[in-house]
């Protein structure tokens, strides 16, 4: 998918989190919105302008424009270690770095927030030379060894890592326990597992569904496929379970423990980063 993906807050009770897909040159407005005022992102918050702003597509990354007159917006980077560039009031079409981004807007009642995802972030092939001259080969899937998303990618593909000849595949509450004590994943919840899973397989790995018959795949096609696909073309490799914790010595291996998580006992909230 080329474009970028809009996480809209999370509706009190909410379990998924809405999302607004924008294909490369379509927009999204954000604001407090009102008659005549309509906006795509509500943000229900008094201080926050009608119309406040607007984001983007732009093929693979996204820019945003700040339409009010006084109040300077921030774009966080909530995978990285506090990054953040401000955007002036009536700046338009500021280009955003981030392939995940947090859209803050100050406001009389805290500061009002969205997430822009911008999934096709385009990288090199690593160790190949290029030419001096023409355009750079860009890798196939275009995956952030830094991010969350890849931490769970990691830990889905690990049992296979660790032993060719398993069939086990992590379920939600396994990588939430298997993450859960690294400084990256404070707040991940099941919903946010979830998100990344789809995510994953939606717009970076670009899996699809089997069917037989006809037949509806089934629950877990998703993870099965994400891995399968992994570890066919090299995406996860025996260097990156570094990156996970050590396991414990009664463990084994992840999703041989029982229990509740203690992240997923934390409750489910918005796919937070």
């Amino acid at each position: 998918m080329r474009g970028v993906i809009v996480q809209l807050p999370a509706s009190r009770g909410a379990d998924v989190p809405e999302l607004h897909e924008l294909a490369v040159g379509q927009d999204a407005t954000f604001g407090r919105g009102a008659d005549g005022y309509p906006v795509d992102i509500r943000l229900p918050n008094p201080g926050v302008s009608r119309l406040a702003g607007r984001v983007r597509a732009v093929e693979d990354h996204w820019t945003i424009s700040n339409l009010s007159t006084t109040a300077t917006y921030v774009v966080e980077n909530p995978e990285g270690g506090g990054e953040f560039v401000k955007v002036a009031p009536r700046r338009l079409d500021m280009p955003v770095p981030f392939e995940f981004a947090r859209v803050v807007v100050p406001g009389t009642q805290g500061s009002a927030s969205f997430m822009v995802f911008a999934s096709q972030h385009a990288y090199a092939d690593p160790g190949i030379p290029e030419p001096g001259h023409g355009e750079a080969t860009t890798a196939a899937f275009s995956l952030d060894e830094t991010t969350k998303y890849f931490l769970i990618l990691v830990a889905l593909c690990e049992p296979r890592l660790r032993d060719s000849s398993t069939v086990v595949i992590p379920t939600v509450p396994e990588i939430l326990e298997r993450l859960h004590g690294l400084p990256q994943c404070p707040d991940l919840t099941r919903s946010a597992v979830n998100f990344h899973i789809d995510y994953l397989a939606r717009t970076k790995l670009r899996v699809k569904e089997p069917s037989e018959g006809g037949a509806p795949a089934k629950a877990d096609w998703q993870r099965a496929a994400l891995v399968s696909l992994a570890l066919r073309f090299d995406l996860v490799r025996e260097e990156h379970l570094a990156l996970l914790p050590s396991p414990r010595p009664a463990e084994g291996r992840p999703g041989q423990s029982g229990g509740r998580s203690p992240a997923e006992a934390t409750g489910d909230g918005a796919a937070g980063r």
